[in-house]
């Protein structure tokens, strides 16, 4: 399916106010695969890596979805590279508290003074005054969760954060966070193939929570030859994955996918899914195929 005929289609997949003042559309785009093998290191293509994020706006992308660890901080840097100084409707979300050893190898650290560090760190390599979105990356088992937090709200008050998320957490833990910060969004695994989290989205659909996807166009067997996936997606000259992308969309208002992309022709296919309307009858095949 090729990119319509407005130039910026993830307009198509309206608008989301994160926190009640933060208006993006929902259709983001995940910095993370811009680095390196096993999100460690440099891109092998810096210049690919820098086209996509400026396409990424182009096509209308006003979330941009990066954390401290990705590369560390190789993604952050990039987007600065790409995007500064950032049009005012770009909101770029970023996160702490899990740390790196090397490729493919994450550990999670919620000590507050590594959480105000690593926001020090991510302001300067960003090139900001304020983080829009803040998510703790992991909850740190071995560290209280108050204070995990605690310092979060600090970095509130001092202007260096807007707003503060979670990330693979469950219902429990969110209202455990509430309890203690006010909490605008929740970034869990969630997929077309894999719903575990529908809990945790049906609780921040009651409650007006930005729920963000990550690994959003995983498929599984749907897209097998003859299956749900495929033959829907013929109907529509799209691929699997954009119907996977569009699925997500009508599936809730508060769902904010961010599927990454090392390569702008993949980039421009991920954004035209927002373009996609699937039918009553199509969204009810695809939500019973799984």
């Amino acid at each position: 399916m090729a990119v319509g005929t407005s130039g910026q289609p993830a307009k198509a997949s309206g608008r989301y106010r994160i926190g009640g003042d933060l208006p993006v559309d929902r259709l983001g785009y995940g910095a993370m695969q811009l680095t390196g093998p096993g999100v460690w290191g440099d891109p092998k293509d810096p210049a690919e890596a820098l086209r996509v994020l400026r396409r990424a706006v182009e096509l209308g992308v006003t979330f941009v979805d990066t954390a401290d660890s990705y590369g560390p901080f190789v993604s952050e840097l990039l987007i600065r590279e790409a995007l500064h100084p950032y049009r005012d409707d770009l909101v770029i979300a970023t996160k702490a508290g899990l740390t790196r050893s090397g490729p493919d190898d994450w550990r999670p650290v919620g000590r507050p003074e590594y959480l105000r560090q690593q926001c020090e760190l991510s302001l300067r390599h960003l090139g900001l005054e304020t983080i829009d979105l803040y998510q703790l990356h992991r909850i740190d088992p071995q560290v209280p969760l108050a204070d995990q937090l605690g310092e979060l709200a600090l970095l509130r008050q001092e202007g260096k954060i807007r707003h503060i998320g979670l990330s693979e957490v469950t219902v429990e833990q969110i209202e455990q966070a509430r309890a203690i910060v006010p909490i605008v969004s929740v970034q869990n695994l969630f997929n077309l193939a894999d719903r575990r989290a529908e809990p945790v989205l049906q609780h921040c659909e009651r409650h007006d929570l930005a729920f963000i996807p990550w690994f959003p166009i995983a498929t599984g067997t749907l897209a097998r030859p003859g299956g749900p996936l495929d033959a829907i997606a013929a109907g529509h000259h799209a691929t699997p994955a954009q119907l996977a992308l569009a699925w997500l969309l009508r599936r809730s208002p508060v769902m904010l996918p961010i599927p990454g992309t090392s390569s702008v022709a993949h980039l421009e296919e991920n954004v035209a899914a927002a373009e996609v309307t699937l039918t009553d009858d199509e969204f009810e095949a695809l939500s019973r195929a799984a």
